[in-house]
């Protein structure tokens, strides 16, 4: 990840910090590496882009009447590979370069550093995301019939990409290469939602549904007949799912060498 060294010289020293300006210090440090990067700005874009592009097309091809309103939040299952994709750069790639070291130098109290990371992740994508919500919903409202917009889908969906760029960042702290973190968040956002869709046996069918990140978590934008679990509480779900992997992360960030 290139950074502005100089910039986050600023914000960092070689030297313990003072008590009670860790959380602070960390904070800017990770915003000045975030902002520096210069693949952050292309991901930020895509996540607006991409999601309400894909919900403009399904609107588009559905405004005959031939789906359901669900379908004007449907670019978020895009856009949520894209926010994936940006945790996991935040922390993989200053390990794939060793610049994990570096940071460690500058803050050696490394929860301060994970908390950080996870504070800037997380505005930056809801930002994002607000962005990428709101074009999805004016693009249902204009193509879609027998959509009207209500809070609870819309504001489930940014909460929903925030949690999902979380969880990226656990992983991605606890496996430590970029690649391998990819991997696995993608797998779980669109294999294991088709895996899920052909077991067989209802019993095991409706537990995965209802306990899957991925499926709970959607759970949030549906307009339609009930879900096999309460919006919220398929929210709930990932964002148990979400703690988990940061407190993962947390424990083997503390426990192993940079």
């Amino acid at each position: 990840m290139s950074v502005d060294m100089a910039e986050l010289s600023k914000v960092t020293v070689t030297s313990r910090p003072a008590p009670g300006t860790t959380m602070g210090r960390a904070l800017r440090a990770e915003w000045t590496k975030l902002r520096t990067s210069p693949g952050t700005l292309g991901l930020l874009l895509a996540v607006v882009a991409g999601t309400t592009g894909l919900s403009a097309t399904v609107a588009a091809a559905c405004s005959g009447g031939t789906c359901g309103a669900d379908v004007a939040l449907t670019g978020v299952q895009l856009g949520q590979a894209v926010v994936a994709i940006l945790a996991v750069l935040a922390i993989g790639n200053e390990y794939s370069t060793g610049m994990f070291t570096v940071t460690l130098t500058a803050m050696p109290r490394r929860l301060p550093v994970l908390v950080g990371k996870a504070v800037v992740v997380a505005a930056v994508v809801a930002a994002a995301a607000v962005v990428a919500v709101a074009g999805s919903v004016v693009a249902g409202e204009i193509l879609l019939p027998a959509y009207h917009a209500t809070f609870r889908p819309a504001a489930g969906s940014v909460l929903y990409l925030v949690l999902i760029a979380l969880l990226s960042l656990g992983l991605a702290t606890a496996v430590r290469s970029p690649a391998a973190a990819i991997g696995t968040v993608l797998t779980m956002l669109y294999a294991v939602p088709i895996i899920v869709s052909v077991v067989t046996d209802p019993v095991w069918h409706d537990r995965f549904e209802k306990y899957s990140p991925v499926s709970a978590g959607l759970a949030v934008q549906a307009t339609g007949p009930d879900p096999l679990i309460g919006p919220w509480q398929g929210l709930g779900v990932l964002a148990l799912w979400t703690l988990a992997a940061l407190l993962a992360g947390a424990i083997l960030l503390k426990r192993r060498d940079a």
